[in-house]
């Protein structure tokens, strides 16, 4: 009886090793803070989206400052002439709303250009990040910001300082 509990309790025993998983996360907000690139990229889509806002800013002023001169000047012009003035301001009003849509929208050159920028660093952080997964036998890695709620997490299974060092990087030191 005894040699039949012993043999079942190592079955169960291995299988349930087997059958166990090993997870980790990383802080991915943590790993981009250490890479020079993506400092460097981040700076440089914010000096192009300011730049180009200031621009779109200006376009909507002058239209304001057109229609705000209209109304003024309205009383005295001939219905040709409102007719004239209603349509060269709605034609810089759409002119300004493509140009925003141009630089800002979905397909916009910000968006293409974080794309060209951050996309190859997010690359290099992915497979780091299965280096280091394959290196220490890990089934999963989750990331502590994305959008799986992590509601504890040990910080001994938090594998971000791999990451970085994988990247060539050292943890601890900050990118500016």
């Amino acid at each position: 009886m005894k040699k039949i509990f012993l043999t079942l309790s190592a079955v169960i025993l291995v299988s349930l090793g087997a059958f166990a998983q090993r997870f980790a996360y990383v802080d991915s907000e943590y790993i981009l803070k250490h890479v020079p690139d993506y400092i460097s990229a981040q700076k440089e889509l914010n000096a192009l989206s300011g730049q180009w806002q200031k621009e779109v800013d200006s376009r909507f002023q002058e239209i304001d400052h057109l229609y705000k001169a209209y109304q003024a000047d309205q009383v005295l012009m001939t219905a040709d002439m409102k007719k004239r003035r209603e349509a060269e301001i709605i034609d810089k009003e759409k002119a300004a709303k493509d140009f925003q849509k141009s630089k800002f929208g979905p397909d916009g050159e910000l968006a293409q250009r974080s794309s060209a920028l951050v996309k190859p660093i997010q690359d290099r952080i992915a497979k780091a990040i299965q280096a280091v997964a394959e290196a220490e036998d890990l089934d999963m890695i989750f990331d502590k910001n994305s959008e799986v709620v992590m509601l504890y997490a040990n910080p001994r299974y938090d594998k971000s300082s791999d990451v970085i060092i994988k990247l060539g990087l050292k943890p601890g030191v900050l990118a500016k």
